[in-house]
């Protein structure tokens, strides 16, 4: 079974929520399939996407991802139903780990057995959509005489987000896909063929990172603090290890450990930005989004970064639109 090819969005879009049903309403208009938000220190992932399913019937809507520790089980279950309950058909639920940071240091929660949990709250999920009262233990919480009391016409797409082979091999074997992040179109292949070692039917969702900017100098300059941001936190750094880019990492990490910000950033090689950050002109960066779709995602999630000032974002999403020449 071939998947069709579903281009993305990252959302929220800039500006406050209650002004985006005309922005919705374009990104249709322009050929976009889907919407994905995040949880990070932002908007909560749900409530951008409820908007929408009131606004803009046409878009798939998506989390990517919500953090698996952050809502107790029967809350998770309550939003997630809530939200397939408002679009029948068109939304899907993605759910991984997080990070440490996010986890222990912004919510004060413990970052402990990180599988286990996601592992856990798909499973509840499952039992909980069956509309069938659940009393049972995980191996990460337990739940007790919990029943649904919105039962969706059309159970959501569950999806894993995964970096390594543990996670991955999951979103295979359990849900309906996986949803990767910072990595290159060149590392797809080997991500998607061990989630697709339990079906070509599985969706591959990929957040790809795009400054649509012919400065290629400031991009790598300010991709640089993004890349040390996310890839300094121990879950992307041993992603990327097991991807092979450890020894062009390796300087950076060493400097950051030592507290050398400055020498880390520095350390951090030129073609590492370009690998995990689309540049360039419009018509490349169509081109090198084009490029994961043909090692293995299904499903794209642009998240249009703003390195350089002269890019607007309402540029950037028309110009890179399907439809757009």
């Amino acid at each position: 079974m071939t998947l069709p090819i579903r281009p993305g969005m990252t959302v929220p879009l800039p500006g406050p929520l209650h002004s985006h049903r005309d922005k919705l309403i374009e990104l249709a208009d322009l050929g976009y399939t889907d919407i994905w938000s995040a949880e990070s220190d932002g908007a909560d992932g749900f409530t951008p996407l409820a908007l929408a399913a009131a606004w803009e019937p046409r878009l798939r809507l998506g989390t990517a991802i919500i953090p698996a520790f952050t809502r107790g089980p029967a809350c998770f279950a309550q939003s997630v139903a809530a939200m397939a309950d408002a679009a029948p058909g068109r939304f899907a639920i993605g759910v991984g780990s997080s990070s440490n940071v996010i986890i222990e240091k912004w919510n004060g929660i413990p970052f402990t057995q990180p599988y286990q949990r996601v592992r856990d709250v798909v499973r509840f999920l499952k039992d909980a959509l069956s509309g069938e009262k659940v009393s049972k233990s995980y191996d990460s919480f337990e739940v007790s005489g919990f029943k649904l009391g919105v039962r969706p016409e059309q159970p959501p797409k569950i999806l894993v987000a995964a970096l390594r082979e543990g996670m991955l091999r999951l979103a295979g074997r359990e849900a309906d896909g996986t949803i990767i992040n910072w990595l290159a179109a060149t590392d797809v292949p080997k991500v998607a063929s061990v989630v697709r070692a339990f079906g070509e039917d599985k969706e591959i969702v990929a957040r790809i990172f795009v400054c649509p900017s012919e400065n290629a100098d400031l991009v790598r300059q300010a991709g640089k603090f993004a890349i040390a941001a996310y890839l300094n936190v121990p879950v992307y750094a041993a992603f990327h290890e097991w991807l092979g880019r450890g020894p062009q990492l390796q300087g950076m990490w060493d400097n950051w450990k030592a507290g050398d910000r400055k020498a880390a950033l520095a350390a951090i090689p030129d073609e590492v930005v370009d690998q995990l950050i689309i540049h360039g002109s419009f018509a490349e960066c169509r081109a090198k989004i084009q490029q994961y779709f043909d090692n293995g995602v299904t499903t794209s999630s642009l998240a249009i970064l703003p390195l350089d000032p002269a890019v607007h974002h309402s540029e950037a999403v028309r110009n890179l639109a399907p439809n757009a020449v």
